[in-house]
């Protein structure tokens, strides 16, 4: 159990630290490096289930230990995957802003006579204004999940969290005023995330309705 929990750990360790590569890697070798990202984020979410297996096998006094130290793990490890697919759309768009400006650039135009005329830079300057709002889009909608995304992990930390503290209050025999002020504190942290969660998606609504 230990041997393959110091184990996942470095390996998470590993990922964190070639995530730092993935901005300063040229395009020929990118596709490499997030193709080996996602082998090894998979693998830990592979030993994470051995884990979850192991920790529930271990005697009932180590056990609430063992659980929040792997659901730690696990925590780390999807913010890890959010980050790399976040990366990945900001490329993938990048990458057809470059093709839509070489495309324009190759582009060759004609003329019917003399008197017709093309305004190839105001078609530049507004090509370039319609790419940065689209990339400013991209940019707020991936924000905008990847917080979603962290909000629905925190609520499922905080659950598991809330069900451990009330098994290990049981175990140490706390009384029932201290149980319902946890269960308040909690009740309160819930409405707080739900009301975070629905101001994001007001906010990304009212972005995708009048700038889009």
């Amino acid at each position: 159990m230990e041997t393959l929990y110091h184990q996942t750990n470095k390996q998470i360790q590993e990922v964190q630290s070639l995530m730092g590569r993935l901005e300063n890697t040229d395009r020929q070798s990118v596709h490499l490096l997030e193709n080996e990202l996602q082998a090894r984020i998979d693998q830990i979410f592979s030993h994470l289930e051995r884990l979850e297996i192991l920790a529930s096998k271990e005697p009932p006094n180590r056990r609430q230990n063992v659980k929040l130290r792997v659901d730690q793990l696990k925590y780390d490890v999807q913010h890890l995957q959010t980050a790399l697919r976040n990366f990945q759309h900001r490329r993938y768009s990048r990458e057809t802003q470059d093709r839509e400006r070489e495309e324009l650039m190759s582009r060759t135009f004609t003329t019917n006579d003399a008197d017709t005329s093309i305004p190839i830079d105001e078609t530049l300057q507004l090509n370039s204004n319609l790419n940065n709002a689209h990339r400013g889009m991209d940019d707020l909608l991936g924000s905008g999940s990847s917080i979603l995304t962290g909000l629905r992990d925190q609520r499922g930390t905080l659950k598991g969290t809330h069900k451990k503290m009330l098994d290990v209050a049981n175990m140490l025999g706390l009384s029932n005023t201290v149980m319902r002020l946890i269960e308040k504190r909690a009740t309160q942290d819930k409405f707080i995330m739900i009301g975070g969660m629905l101001l994001t998606c007001v906010v990304m609504f009212l972005v995708v309705k009048y700038l889009g």
